[in-house]
């Protein structure tokens, strides 16, 4: 389960930021998923609760934002997302996409830290 090696350096990162503002623990954690990135949210859940055990981080909130799978489309020229991530084409044409421009990420995008 790779997910919970995720975690583990999901925790080391907001650990290292929090004690670089000067808190002693984390409150929440944003993070971007994408429906490409080969992630189980459910399971990075899991594991999260795991990686924050005697951390900084015990107790926290990891949200997820799950992001589309997003292409950009040669013929209609436009941004689209995809109807289904085994069909990777563009949804008002049909035409294949090989340039996917979102769907991919794992990002920390915030921490909510202790007033």
């Amino acid at each position: 389960m790779h997910e919970l090696s995720i975690a583990l350096s999901i925790v080391d990162m907001a650990s290292e930021e929090a004690a670089r503002h000067g808190a002693d623990r984390v409150e929440v954690v944003r993070l971007r998923l994408g429906r490409l990135s080969g992630v189980v949210a459910r399971a990075l859940l899991s594991s999260y609760e795991l990686a924050c055990e005697q951390t900084p981080l015990e107790g926290s909130r990891l949200e997820i934002e799950d992001l589309p799978v997003i292409i950009y489309c040669p013929r209609c020229q436009a941004r689209t997302e995809v109807a289904s991530i085994q069909l990777i084409a563009c949804a008002a044409c049909g035409t294949p996409g090989a340039n996917v421009v979102q769907g991919r990420e794992i990002e920390v995008v915030a921490l909510e830290l202790p007033a």
